[in-house]
């Protein structure tokens, strides 16, 4: 008794859990812990299942799970219920076809015979990939090359993993079926299934002499360049694919991906929102008054722009089209232009009077919104 953990803690529970909470351990614990999930770890996995299954057997049943908060292992002597894989009867009802449908349904379908699918064709492991790139670069797209490291299948042995001149032979465990057959005593009895033959990991073949190049694998590591596309409009943080460039296929499957990410760097200008650009533009006081033509910059080079006559600081103007272009489409978006008055510092005594006497020679009819501003004002006091 005194080597027995607790079963609170066997299930990773609370000792407030509720019926719910104890059924959801329970299956998580065994999908993790089944046999057949590791057929590497075997023995091991039998006696978890069986510490599993005994605790849950006691904290499932109401009369035995007040028993044992009260009592401890000691109440428990004699109580039956117990020994996991073996003589195992503390379920009730549905609680055996429940749970195994949804712990075991895809392991013992088929009669109990679990498919081998060690031999299976396999898809490779896709690979990744960061590229670094220029806001302009991004609005017009580049080719660019970059060296990538990924399997390929081995050339010295041609993918068999087997020395050259030599070949794979049957496994002597399995006699080549990759499959042992194995019968378990479980909640429902005496079940019978096949698992991967642990000698050969279920492939139903050994390599006697593995090839020194690539260590019996069948695959080796390769430094490759590639050329990769980088479409006009990719936005920072996008990702793309390139099909066939990851990890090589196995027994015959598809080669996985390479997953290029990009990383776009700010511009001193620019600012992207969508497809559509930003940039700030500053004018003087003159121009805001009296209108003027000035040098835009865009995307695509400089044009002209007028401003208009009693611009506004704030100001914001669209350009159709000159925005950033749509992947895999014709269209563009907009550039927005917001125009700034700066207000000139540093002036003479000078300036400061012509500045003056300009300002007397104004009018409220020359400031349209103030002569507003102070009109309410005035009747809000009134």
């Amino acid at each position: 008794m005194a080597d027995k953990r607790d079963y609170y803690d066997v299930l990773g529970v609370s000792k407030t859990a509720s019926e719910d909470e104890i059924k959801k351990a329970y299956r998580k614990m065994a999908r993790e812990n089944h046999p057949d999930l590791h057929p590497d770890k075997v023995e091991e996995c039998e006696e978890k299942m069986k510490e599993i299954n005994e605790a849950y057997s006691v904290l499932s049943d109401p009369e035995k799970r007040q028993r044992y908060d009260q009592f401890g292992h000691e109440g428990m002597d004699g109580a039956e219920g117990f020994g996991g894989f073996n003589g195992f009867s503390g379920f009730t009802g549905g609680d055996v076809g429940d749970i195994f449908d949804s712990l075991f349904g895809n392991i013992f379908g088929g009669g109990g015979v679990r498919t081998n699918s060690a031999n299976a064709p396999r898809r490779g492991r896709d690979i990744h990939y960061g590229v670094n790139i220029s806001f302009m670069e991004a609005c017009t797209g580049k080719s660019q090359d970059i060296s990538i490291t990924h399997q390929e299948f081995c050339t010295a042995c041609n993918g068999t993993g087997a020395e050259p001149g030599t070949s794979t032979e049957a496994c002597p465990d399995c006699h080549g079926r990759g499959n042992i057959k194995v019968t378990q005593q479980t909640p429902l009895g005496a079940i019978s299934s096949t698992r991967p033959c642990p000698h050969c990991g279920g492939k139903g073949t050994v390599i006697k002499s593995p090839c020194q190049k690539c260590r019996g694998v069948g695959r080796a590591k390769v430094q490759k360049r590639v050329t990769i596309t980088i479409p006009a409009g990719i936005d920072n943080g996008q990702t793309l694919r390139i099909s066939g460039e990851g990890d090589c296929g196995i027994n015959g499957g598809p080669a996985g991906n390479l997953n290029v990410s990009v990383t776009v760097r700010p511009h001193p200008l620019f600012v992207r929102d969508g497809y559509d650009v930003h940039c700030e533009i500053p004018i003087t006081y003159a121009q805001a008054v009296m209108g003027d033509e000035i040098t835009v910059p865009t995307i695509d080079g400089n044009v002209k722009f007028s401003i208009p006559e009693g611009t506004q600081n704030g100001a914001k103007h669209r350009l159709k089209g000159k925005g950033i272009k749509y992947l895999q489409q014709d269209r563009r978006g907009d550039q927005y232009v917001k125009l700034y008055i700066e207000v000139p510092k540093n002036l003479t005594k000078k300036q400061k009077e012509l500045l003056r006497e300009f300002e007397n020679s104004l009018s409220d009819k020359n400031y349209a919104k103030r002569h507003s501003f102070f009109d309410k004002i005035k009747d809000l006091f009134q």
